[in-house]
């Protein structure tokens, strides 16, 4: 798969290529600011606008890349999200609102196993 140094990198764009074969639209990637960092946003075919974590781990981890996402950092993504909707509201309609997903990639040199968790 030539996944290269940056599993991060990969995993992200592995994620996003996910998505958009979901009906998804990518609104924007890598939104960082000094209190927190979005990997990926999103629309989902519905209206709503999604917030995606991305976890990747190559085989071969003890743990599992969901096992990634701490209470702690998902309590700081939650914060980053309200500021992002904060400074972007023309983004969000009120019927739909918003949402964080997690999607989860598990890769080695020969396959790429996603998992996407809806409304974590």
């Amino acid at each position: 798969m030539g996944i290269g140094i940056d599993v991060g990198k990969f995993g992200e764009n592995q994620a996003s290529r996910f998505l958009l074969g979901k009906g998804y639209r990518i609104i924007d990637r890598n939104y960082r600011k000094p209190w927190g960092e979005l990997d990926i946003i999103a629309m989902a075919p519905n209206g709503t606008i999604v917030f995606v974590e991305v976890k990747t781990l190559t085989i071969g981890n003890s743990l599992e890349p969901e096992d990634h996402l701490t209470k702690a950092k998902l309590e700081k993504l939650q914060r980053t999200c309200r500021k992002y909707v904060a400074e972007k509201p023309r983004l969000i309609r009120e019927d739909r609102g918003w949402r964080i997903d997690l999607v989860a990639l598990t890769i080695s040199d020969k396959s790429c196993n996603i998992r996407h968790y809806e409304n974590i």
